[in-house]
């Protein structure tokens, strides 16, 4: 039997991954302090985090399963969002990508909250 998937669902996979990439790209561009490093690697591991759950998400076995793994994607991305405060720009262009970050983490914790309510 074949699982029917929602194109939503491709779509927010979509979303995490670049997410993640423009991540990526932005802990590239910081300045290489001591504490940089140390947030940056945090960053980078919990904006991974955000889409691999939900991949694991989307092939759960049972609606609990579902919404433990939405609930890590929420809890994930929220900490997204804190390790991006954290992180030292010292200059304009990298602080709007750091406020664009911040925004799309703060989005995707939107969704991925709604998303375990409806799933309760």
């Amino acid at each position: 039997m074949t699982k029917i998937r929602n194109p939503k669902q491709y779509d927010l996979e979509e979303r995490t991954l670049k997410f993640a990439k423009r991540v990526r790209a932005f802990v590239k561009k910081l300045p290489r302090t001591l504490v940089n490093l140390e947030d940056g690697r945090q960053l980078i591991n919990a904006s991974g985090s955000v889409g691999a759950n939900y991949i694991e998400a989307n092939e759960s076995f049972s609606k609990k399963d579902f919404g433990m793994r939405v609930k890590i994607c929420r809890k994930e991305a929220k900490e997204s969002r804190y390790w991006l405060r954290l992180i030292e720009t010292n200059n304009d262009v990298l602080e709007k990508e750091r406020e664009s970050l911040i925004q799309e983490a703060t989005e995707l914790t939107k969704i991925f909250g709604s998303m375990v309510e409806k799933s309760k």
